[in-house]
């Protein structure tokens, strides 16, 4: 479904959803989350449909996911870093995260 045009910038490892994910240095969490296979980042909180990264710049908020116990983030507009905790948010953001 993805694939990138050009392998480079270093491996690093975050944690999606309590898996290890392989992402490249300069990937943003949108772009690791499509690179590794995930077919939606979050649901939506009135009829649960599954959403997916569409823009990938910032506009559309179809990316949202909670990043380092951090919810409703734009995965589009943020880089990934080794250790980082990704979770996909199902349905409506819990209150106080």
């Amino acid at each position: 479904m993805f694939r990138r045009l050009a392998d480079s910038g270093s491996e690093v490892v975050l944690v999606v959803d309590g898996r290890p994910v392989a992402a490249r240095t300069g990937d943003t969490v949108a772009a690791a989350l499509l690179a590794a296979g995930f077919d939606h980042c979050r649901t939506t909180p009135a009829s649960g449909a599954p959403r997916a990264p569409y823009c990938l710049m910032g506009v559309c908020f179809e990316c949202l996911v909670t990043i380092d116990g951090i919810g409703s983030r734009q995965g589009c507009l943020v880089p990934v870093r080794d250790g980082m905790v990704v979770e996909t948010q199902i349905g409506r953001r819990e209150a106080g995260r």
